[in-house]
């Protein structure tokens, strides 16, 4: 009698604290998917901070090495469960993963997975999935500025802060976008004022452009200069910190720096001037499991919305094979690039 159907499965692995060229190719035998999953052929993954962070063993709340890095994933289903709708197979669908999504297949459960709009290329939906969620509900949900307010994007170069800068100008804001002169005139094409993130009076260009202060803050940099950010905002605006990429090469627990960044921002948010301070962290409510799926998926399907249109332009830097992940993983890491460098299938 045959045994169960199981298919080739190409992953990338990290073992553990390594330079980008140790990552391992490996090649496993991915069984049928079990009840609730569907069988998701990669078409693209991404390269997102979180993996450059896990590689040194300083993400917070990473799997213990080894494990197949891959925060998200678009892709089309193989095969579907027990319990799944066999409707979906042939289709391509998109999914946050956390970990796992640099495999050239791989299980998924189906509650996971949000459609991809017919004519949208795998490599763009992947650029703005955990990245546009990240935008969307950062400046819809955690800010919530008004048109016609101002707010400060670091690193507007970067895949968040391409489509913070969009989506902040669609909703009728100005933006100030930090960025090496290399970049200023792609960030000025995408909205955008730039400042020279190099520039030792950074701040004081900031201030010199917003005198009465600014409505928001988005700073995935962290470390002292979070002080300053939020010395920019005037009475009623909010920080939102969402990432510590000044701390990157810190050694020490990556846990007691987080715990000490939200004692700062708890702190902030108390003293008498009317402005906030919080962290946005992309899985808050992942305990409701239901309600965290819903709200994600409301959020992507608007993102995924907008690139359809042609509302919104994904920012890709580079389309690199799943087989060279290392020099993908590198290439994130030379902080060169303008956008997201995706992950595609082999061909």
């Amino acid at each position: 009698m045959a045994g169960p159907v199981t298919t080739p499965a190409t992953e990338i692995v990290l073992p553990g604290p390594v330079e980008p060229d140790g990552l391992e190719v490996r090649v496993r035998e991915l069984g049928p998917p079990g009840e609730g999953q569907v069988l998701l052929r990669m078409e693209a993954s991404g390269v997102s901070f979180a993996e450059q962070q896990m590689r040194l063993a300083r993400y917070y709340d990473q799997p213990p090495f080894p494990f197949v890095p891959g925060y998200d994933v678009v892709g089309t289903v193989e095969a579907t469960g027990p319990g799944v709708d066999p409707a979906l197979r042939g289709r391509r669908f998109a999914a946050v993963t956390k970990v796992g999504g640099w495999a050239g297949h791989l299980h998924l459960a189906a509650g996971d997975l949000v459609p991809v709009p017919e004519g949208v290329d795998a490599a763009a939906a992947e650029t703005v999935l955990v990245n546009g969620a990240t935008a969307w509900q950062m400046l819809h949900r955690s800010a919530a500025v008004r048109a016609g307010g101002t707010v400060v994007v670091l690193g507007a170069n970067g895949g968040v802060g391409t489509l913070l800068v969009q989506l902040a100008r669609r909703a009728g804001l100005t933006v100030i976008g930090t960025a090496s002169a290399r970049h200023h005139e792609a960030v000025r094409a995408l909205g955008a004022i730039p400042v020279d993130y190099r520039d030792p009076d950074l701040y004081e260009q900031i201030r010199a452009l917003a005198p009465e202060g600014v409505d928001a803050v988005f700073d995935h940099v962290g470390g002292p200069g979070l002080t300053r950010s939020w010395r920019l905002l005037r009475k009623g605006g909010t920080l939102v910190n969402y990432g510590v990429a000044a701390g990157k090469d810190d050694q020490g627990t990556s846990a007691l720096g987080f715990v000490r960044l939200l004692g700062r921002l708890l702190v902030w948010n108390h003293l008498p001037n009317g402005r906030s301070a919080l962290f946005y962290n992309f899985w808050a409510g992942r305990r409701r499991l239901d309600s965290f799926r819903a709200r994600l998926a409301e959020d992507l399907t608007q993102v995924l919305g907008l690139v359809a249109r042609g509302e919104l332009e994904p920012q890709i830097a580079a389309r690199i094979p799943l087989s060279r992940a290392a020099e993908a993983l590198a290439l994130a890491e030379s902080r060169t690039v303008l956008g997201k460098v995706v992950i595609v299938a082999d061909a």
